[in-house]
């Protein structure tokens, strides 16, 4: 039998040291989504598995709402990996690991923002991604855990949830969604 309290004490645990090592960033990556947004820019959000999952939960959050008592207008936010056709078709004729630098190439422009989940860090389709922001001027963002991975060195703006559990990582990345959505509705409709 699995020992459940280890379970939500690890999880505190982990929410404990990113308290500890300062949040500031999430601000700063709330004022990066708000300024694509006053300037006509989109949102546009990609992960693999259940990152993905969160990718299109924080899109639905900027495009209806976070808060029920908040009727606001949507922001313009797009989660990159909802088409299964497309999904399907890059992998087939591309290879997966190009899926979102195509995507970010067909539908990205200068003035938008990405933002990118992974929990390893390590992922090649996120890396292309964020490598191809930054050849057309994009400014990224990007959720991460463990030691950060790969991708810390290449989004301009990173926060590492520091646990090496992808489940306790993942309830993490979804705390700062819901927070960097705060951020972006304070700013944008208050």
């Amino acid at each position: 039998m699995i020992n459940i309290k280890s379970i939500f004490e690890e999880s505190i645990s982990v929410k404990k040291l990113c308290l500890q090592q300062g949040l500031e960033c999430i601000s700063i990556m709330g004022d990066e989504a708000c300024i694509s947004i006053q300037n006509g820019g989109k949102i546009m959000l990609c992960g693999n598995g259940g990152s993905a999952a969160d990718a299109q939960h924080l899109a639905a959050e900027m495009l209806v709402r976070l808060r029920p008592m908040n009727n606001r207008e949507g922001v313009a936010a797009i989660a990159l990996a909802q088409d299964i056709s497309t999904i399907t078709a890059c992998g087939n004729d591309f290879g997966f690991d190009k899926l979102y630098e195509r995507m970010v190439t067909s539908l990205g422009k200068k003035g938008d923002c990405l933002i990118g989940i992974t929990t390893s860090g390590n992922s090649v389709n996120i890396i292309r991604a964020l490598e191809q922001c930054r050849e057309m001027q994009i400014p990224t963002v990007v959720f991460t855990g463990m030691d950060g991975g790969n991708v810390k060195n290449s989004a301009n703006y990173c926060i590492v949830a520091p646990g090496n559990l992808v489940s306790t990582v993942q309830e993490l990345h979804i705390i700062l969604a819901h927070a960097l959505c705060e951020c972006v509705e304070r700013e944008l409709f208050q």
